[in-house]
């Protein structure tokens, strides 16, 4: 299986990737099928995502996804980071091997439920 430069890079050195203290909102999501997991947690001002981190249970691809989707979606308004889709990540990664192009729902997918549950709460 090959992986893109980009992808390794994300895997290696994931970006925004711990707990980040007072967050505003956290959101778990996985993908019972192959079992990786993720746990979103969000911090907002004005509208906009000022900090976002995340802990991943899962292998190269889903972490990448997760790095690549936090880079995506931090700085962004909320309404932007909704529009993040599982196409963006994946070409943001310069693309997945064909059994693992669902790893890139894992962050698009958390991003648009953890903003969900945070617009329901506040």
């Amino acid at each position: 299986m090959e992986y893109s430069e980009k992808v390794m890079e994300h895997f290696m050195c994931p970006q925004n990737c711990g707990r980040i203290s007072n967050p505003d909102v956290s959101f778990a999501y996985g993908d019972p099928s192959c079992g990786d997991a993720v746990i979103f947690f969000m911090r907002v001002k004005d509208n906009i995502i000022e900090d976002i981190s995340y802990l991943v249970y899962g292998c190269c691809a889903a972490v990448a996804s997760a790095s690549m989707g936090s880079v995506l979606a931090k700085g962004k308004s909320l309404e932007e980071a909704l529009t993040i889709t599982d196409e963006q990540i994946e070409q943001a990664l310069e693309g997945l091997p064909e059994n693992k192009k669902h790893c890139s729902n894992l962050g698009a997918s958390a991003i648009k439920g953890m903003i969900g549950k945070y617009l329901a709460i506040n």
